[in-house]
């Protein structure tokens, strides 16, 4: 079994560590198969204990049934999204069907269901052991233990069609991503900033283009494009080229695998008798039902669509007034928030990037957790996947071991596009304690050697978001891993990643680390006052552009009937009256976040959601100061250790000393 290195036990500092520097593509489906052999093994010997079910010898036997496949899985997920080479993909497609396999073959097996239905009368079960068993009864429910075996065998048949599907649609996304990239000559790069420029001249020398500019198919060199190029030509065809990713009617596209994802979910969700995927999502989240969470949508609708028709307006007239003999489109929108931002509060955003260094705002980031936690991060040299990769130890305030956290910033071909949180080992205390171990992946533009990585406030903000996510990790003092860190509902999930953006704007951080590239000094009371006075210049269009998705993603995990993706957002959204200047963020062909997987579909108002609470949190914590330590106490004790050990509406409440408030959300994005 120890032939393959990847079934071996890690080994180094704080129980092991994964060894991501010896890691070859060829290694992982063997690995795999092996792994996963294992594990039925062990369920095997599970459900077949001749002894009555007991807590201990069911949930805790489950808990521990598959640690070697969950090494190898940690590793794979790691090159599934960051080294997607061709050869990874088509591993991909051999051995997704079999992960899912095995997962039905465990949690659809009426034997095991009820033993776990047993001890759940089990007297002198903990709160948290009760809410384990809570949870994998659910797991079971849902993978269609109760039904009878032509029921069962027909679900397992469309989940393993699903990962197929899943895999297909990421690995065309990626695809359509790397092929289409917009070459600049020097004439064409007026208004884009030194530190873009930089980037893409880099980008494009990579691609074998040296001596001209590089506009690669990915948000953190679109978006930025779009907000400063003159080139209002350009800005169409870069805008365009985005926003048609897996829409080209070509081997890529993507929208007939929608139409059989959509219906496959549907006939899924019958089966376990639910009327729509929808419901069948959304029932173990603080919404509880898409009535409640088309409802917040609607309420917050309103007033964001009401701000984004009077942001456009100051547009036309700007335009209007400048000659450019212009009517406001989509590709237009963030070019002309830029220009009013300059014109009304005097902000240049090229003026904030230069304090806004990758490499002192990472400094900074953990010194927001120093002063809230007692952390501390010491950089340790450790087997990494890449050069670009870096990781830090991650000590308590009295020098004991909290964990590992991992950064990997940079964009690179076979890197899936966005950022995310990626936990490698999550914390337990089921035998021996289990320190978690996680990691922070970005897609910021890599400068030339030498230069300093300058970055927007807009992936400022994504750096602070996905740290949030890594502190809920890290955080995590639960005892059974299927409870540890970020293991919640979708819609309570990025509550602690969205709060800990707050901290990106905080007068102690920004005077510390905000340094300037060129004079190190920190931004003037003065900027700093008038990016404040800017910051929701625009929060219609961002509202409304989130919105647009999230209202398509619950609308099509409702619907009963077959749909065409295309004509479906567009009846969608003109239904709840979007305006023709904005687009949704994640069209139906390019949202991976629903369609390269079950975990976000019908659950992308999880951020709104979210951010009501943080919103309300926020406000907390203004009016003691953002660094008070009792107050981060509290937050560490009621929602950020507790993983999923608790309800988490019973967790915010403990926190907040009450029920969240929609109002709160509303003033934070200046809609009232």
């Amino acid at each position: 079994m120890t032939d393959n290195l990847l079934l071996r036990p890690w080994t180094g500092p704080l129980g092991g560590v994964p060894p991501l520097d010896q890691v070859e593509v060829s290694m992982f489906e063997p690995a795999l198969v092996t792994a996963m052999a294992h594990k039925r093994a062990e369920i095997e010997q599970l459900r077949s204990n001749p002894e009555p079910p007991t807590f201990a010898n069911t949930l805790e036997a489950l808990e521990r049934a598959g640690a070697t496949l969950d090494r190898v899985a940690a590793l794979y997920g790691v090159w599934a999204s960051s080294f997607a080479t061709p050869e990874l993909r088509a591993v991909r497609q051999r051995v997704e069907p079999q992960l899912s396999e095995l997962h039905d073959a465990i949690f659809q097996d009426p034997q095991l269901y009820h033993r776990v239905e047993e001890v759940a009368g089990e007297p002198g079960l903990s709160a948290e052991q009760t809410r384990l068993i809570k949870r994998y009864l659910e797991t079971f429910r849902r993978a269609g233990a109760q039904l009878d075996p032509a029921g069962r065998e027909r679900i397992a048949q469309i989940n393993q069609r699903l990962s197929i599907l899943y895999t297909t649609f990421s690995d065309n996304l990626l695809a359509d991503e790397e092929s289409h990239v917009t070459f600049l000559s020097e004439d064409q790069l007026g208004g884009l900033s030194a530190s873009w420029i930089a980037g893409a001249a880099a980008a494009a020398e990579a691609l074998g283009a040296t001596g001209s500019w590089a506009v690669t198919n990915t948000r953190s060199s679109v978006e930025p494009f779009l907000a400063s190029s003159t080139e209002r030509t350009l800005r169409e065809r870069v805008w365009r080229a985005y926003f048609t990713r897996g829409d080209h009617g070509d081997e890529h596209d993507n929208k007939p695998l929608i139409v059989e994802v959509l219906a496959l979910r549907l006939e899924r969700a019958r089966l376990l008798g639910f009327e729509s995927h929808a419901q069948l999502q959304l029932q173990s989240t603080m919404a509880a039902t898409p009535e409640r969470a088309t409802e917040l949508m609607q309420r917050v609708w309103g007033a964001a669509s009401a701000k984004f028709r009077a942001e456009v307006a100051a547009m036309q007239a700007l335009a209007d007034a400048r000659g450019d003999e212009i009517t406001i489109e989509p590709w237009d929108v963030r070019y002309y928030a830029a220009l009013i931002r300059r014109s009304e509060h005097d902000l240049d955003p090229a003026e904030l990037q230069q304090h806004y260094q990758l490499e002192q705002l990472r400094e900074g980031m953990f010194w927001t957790a120093t002063q809230r936690f007692g952390w501390t991060f010491e950089l340790e040299d450790l087997p990494v996947p890449h050069p670009d990769v870096r990781a830090w130890r991650v000590r308590n305030a009295d020098g004991s071991d909290r964990g590992l956290f991992y950064l990997d910033p940079f964009a690179r071909r076979g890197k899936r596009s966005g950022a995310w949180m990626m936990p490698y080992r999550v914390q337990d205390r089921l035998d021996t304690p289990t320190l978690p171990i996680v990691s922070n992946n970005c897609n910021f533009l890599k400068p030339p050697p030498g230069q300093p990585t300058l970055l927007t406030p807009d992936q400022v903000r994504t750096l602070f978001h996905e740290f949030g996510h890594a502190i809920h990790g890290l955080a995590s003092d639960v005892t059974y891993p299927t409870l540890s860190g970020t293991r919640v509902p979708r819609d309570y999930v990025e509550f602690p990643s969205q709060l800990n953006e707050h901290w990106m704007d905080t007068p102690e951080l920004l005077s510390r680390f905000a340094l300037h590239q060129q004079t190190g000094a920190p931004p003037s009371p003065e900027l700093l006052e008038r990016s404040r006075a800017a910051t929701n210049a625009d929060s219609g269009f961002r509202t409304m552009e989130y919105l647009a998705s999230a209202v398509v993603d619950m609308a099509l995990h409702q619907c009963t009937d077959p749909v065409e993706p295309a004509a479906f957002e567009t009846q969608t959204l003109a239904a709840w009256g979007l305006p023709p200047e904005v687009v949704m963020r994640h069209r139906t062909p390019q949202f991976a976040h629903i369609f390269s997987g079950d975990s976000y579909s019908a659950g992308y108002y999880s951020y709104l959601w979210a951010d009501v609470l943080t919103a309300d949190a926020a406000e907390a914590f203004a009016e003691t100061g953002f660094y008070d330590r009792a107050i981060s106490a509290r937050l560490m004790e009621t929602v950020l250790s507790r993983g999923n050990t608790i309800d988490p509406a019973e967790g915010f409440r403990a926190f907040l000393g009450r029920d969240t408030e929609v109002e709160a959300l509303l003033r934070d994005r200046g809609l009232i």
